[in-house]
């Protein structure tokens, strides 16, 4: 049976995906990750928080995880940051990342939409965690799924 990652994204699709986190990641100290699951039964945003905590990306040293949550056959998805971005950004900062992704998603345009979701994430967290010789990647770039 294909995983869902293989059902929602071509392996090439996949592959894209990650790269633009990496990319992202090279102007950033921020640490981006994209998760992906069926359903979600309430809210997306309340489920993106609790995945953020078992997949323990609120253990980044400076607090500065995000995590692009997307429930694939409630067509839902949420971004979520961790306390270090909530600390110093305004309250609607995510919400042109989020149009971004819609507009793509709306037209049955995933994977472009997950890549223009990262990367505005990056642009936006280069901002305010910019990329420094001692950052490491904390979290892995690959997609994950429950």
């Amino acid at each position: 049976m294909a995983s869902l990652v293989e059902e929602f994204l071509t392996a090439e699709e996949e592959q894209e995906i990650v790269e633009a986190i990496r990319l992202a990641e090279l102007n950033t100290s921020g640490e981006i990750r994209v998760h992906l699951e069926r359903t979600c039964k309430g809210e997306a945003l309340q489920r993106a928080k609790v995945l953020f905590h078992q997949l323990k990306m609120d253990n980044t040293k400076a607090e500065n995880g995000v995590l692009i949550y997307v429930a694939v056959d409630a067509k839902k998805f949420a971004i979520c940051g961790d306390r270090g971005i909530n600390n110093v950004v305004p309250s609607d900062f995510w919400q042109s990342t989020k149009d971004l992704m819609q507009a793509a998603f709306k037209q049955g345009h995933f994977k472009s939409g997950l890549v223009n979701g990262i990367e505005s994430a990056g642009k936006q967290l280069a901002e305010f965690f910019p990329w420094d010789e001692d950052d490491i990647n904390e979290l892995s770039d690959q997609i994950s799924t429950s």
